[in-house]
């Protein structure tokens, strides 16, 4: 049979990240395509007791159906948590737990985009996000990354340029892929010209707690008073991305359109996961484990770069980092990026081509993106060896 798919989804190409994985699978490759936590980063012990306990006293509570806006004293507890940690959240706002941060970018595109409206993104940007805003039809623009963020310039250009745009999608802390941080005086003079041009922000903030080093900078929604930031945090890098636990927090109107839709795709998050997070952030001290996740990534960011110090020079340059889980590194345009990561992946090493998140995958790009939070030391060193030998082969 001939099948005839929408035309939403008939341009789709599956996530270079996911067929990459298809590699990874074999136990002789070294891994550095993946964004997931390290394997120490998991709080089992703790998830283990509250299940247990739960699931003795009282199952029924997290086995039935919940309500479509997420688990009641989640939501709470994270609304007290956001403004009293983070100045996130006014009268004006509402919050809405997700599966995942990736259904926030499906439910505002959902709600908001209209086929051939314009999503304004990062160059790069998270390739999750971008295939979700490719999926409603939405046409991409893309906006340079410089190393203290966006171009503001640029940003300017792209919303004086086109008048159906409908939101600047920004990942303003350890952006992924890139690693870098937005400036205060970017994010300042991101939501001036959202205000001013009539968009909306969607601020994607999955690493913010995983700050290394330098000081915090206050995310783009602590300073909404017009109501045009919509703010995505999980819950993924910091108990369990498989317990699929995020939180988008939006003006009422636009978190009444987000519950609609959500009704429609997957009727709640499970109930079992946001009690766990709710009693973990509530009964155990989380900051004592975030800082313990910061630590460990602190040890092994910097043993990677230092890696790439040892190994990969000069061929390969990168962008220092204050957190996350990724690094950007460059090659020099003698050399074929292309090429050059499916020369890695024969050698058994997997990165991340940069043009993948790229808004137009066409485009020229020579970077490539590392994730240094799953290997352990031993696959780290292998691998940035085997990627700086061949790099550096390149040049004489």
């Amino acid at each position: 049979m001939e099948y005839t798919f929408s035309d939403r989804v008939s341009n789709l190409k599956p996530s270079a990240i996911r067929e990459i994985f298809k590699y990874a699978a074999d136990p002789e490759v070294v891994s550095l395509s993946a964004g997931n936590p390290s394997p120490d980063a998991f709080p089992a012990k703790e998830i283990a007791e509250i299940s247990a306990k739960v699931l003795a006293e009282n199952p029924i509570s997290v086995l039935q159906y919940s309500v479509s806006e997420g688990y009641t004293p989640l939501r709470r507890h994270l609304t007290e948590y956001m403004k009293k940690e983070h100045n996130i959240g006014r009268e004006g706002d509402d919050i809405l737990i997700t599966t995942g941060a990736q259904q926030v970018m499906d439910l505002c595109s959902k709600a908001l985009v209209n086929e051939g409206d314009v999503v304004i993104c990062e160059a790069p940007s998270f390739i999750g996000s971008l295939n979700t805003f490719r999926s409603y039809n939405a046409k991409l623009v893309g906006v340079p990354v410089e190393p203290d963020g966006m171009s503001i310039t640029a940003l300017e250009q792209a919303l004086k340029d086109n008048k159906n745009a409908k939101f600047i999608y920004t990942i303003p802390n350890f952006q992924n892929p890139s690693g870098v941080t937005m400036s205060l005086e970017k994010r300042k003079a991101v939501y001036e010209l959202a205000k001013k041009y009539g968009v909306l922000i969607l601020e994607d903030n999955p690493y913010g707690d995983l700050r290394y080093s330098g000081e915090f900078i206050p995310n783009i929604k602590s300073f909404d008073e017009d109501e045009i930031v919509i703010y995505c945090g999980s819950f993924s890098k910091v108990i369990s991305p498989g317990m699929r636990v995020a939180y988008c927090i939006a003006p009422k109107q636009i978190f009444q359109k987000l519950v609609v839709c959500k009704q429609g795709s997957d009727v709640h998050t499970n109930i079992w996961s946001q009690y766990v997070c709710d009693e973990f952030i509530t009964k155990y001290d989380f900051n004592a484990h975030l800082e313990k996740l910061r630590k460990l990534y602190t040890k092994k960011a910097q043993f990677c770069m230092d890696l790439l110090d040892k190994y990969a020079s000069p061929a390969i340059t990168y962008h220092k980092i204050d957190g996350g889980l990724f690094i950007w590194c460059d090659l020099p345009e003698s050399i074929d990026m292309p090429s050059f990561c499916k020369e890695a992946v024969l050698k058994k090493v997997c990165v991340v081509p940069g043009n993948a998140f790229l808004t137009d995958e066409n485009e020229k790009c020579n970077s490539f993106r590392i994730n240094f939070s799953t290997p352990t030391d031993e696959q780290l060193e292998k691998g940035i060896k085997i990627l700086g030998e061949l790099a550096n082969s390149k040049l004489k």
